[in-house]
């Protein structure tokens, strides 16, 4: 088993800009590539775990999600870099959309989405990272033993200045900074 680096979506490797509903607006972060690749080199599975709200809200189609992470890991391997898989959570216990009204295990804070790339890809989730710009991507990362890291884009601007922080997770500017530290602790692959 091996630790991966598990990354939010909206906020952390693009800007968030509410729902993203056309690839139009998909504006990934100017270091976004390159922190992955990095991570790919030294030899981390890069994995992202996002909460679809959008969808449950009926504001954006589940398949266009599908057609966006498919260009999200196009983008990336043009640039050298590589996403594992991509997971999202469609469901809401106050979805608009009654098929995704429910309580899962998949939504973050949850960590479902973490346990099943686990399963799938065989992760050592103790040992792995989740960065993301909210304090729900943190408590998620809490919950199976993994360190989360806070990045002040999307939502961290206003997240980080929070009392009632989940855990001593680590602050930093962006998901280049974190890639940084990440690279910098000494951890065995």
């Amino acid at each position: 088993m091996r630790p991966a680096v598990f990354l939010d979506r909206d906020g952390t490797i693009n800007e968030d800009v509410g729902h993203l509903d056309r690839l139009e607006r998909l504006t990934l972060f100017p270091w976004a590539i390159d922190a992955v690749r990095l991570l790919n080199q030294a030899g981390f599975p890069v994995v992202v775990v996002t909460n679809q709200g959008g969808v449950s809200a009926g504001m954006v189609e589940e398949r266009f999600v599908v057609e966006l992470h498919d260009l999200l890991q196009r983008r990336f391997e043009v640039g050298g870099a590589t996403i594992a898989r991509i997971y999202y959570c469609p469901h809401d216990p106050q979805a608009t959309v009654a098929a995704y009204r429910q309580t899962c295990d998949c939504r973050k804070p949850a960590a479902g989405m973490l346990r099943q790339a686990a399963a799938d890809l065989d992760l050592d989730l103790a040992r792995s990272y989740l960065v993301g710009d909210k304090w729900s991507d943190v408590a998620a990362a809490d919950l199976v033993g993994a360190t989360g890291i806070l990045v002040r884009t999307g939502y961290g601007v206003t997240q980080a200045a929070r009392f009632d922080r989940p855990s001593n997770a680590l602050v930093v500017d962006d998901l280049m900074a974190a890639t940084v530290h990440i690279l910098e602790q000494p951890l065995s692959l």
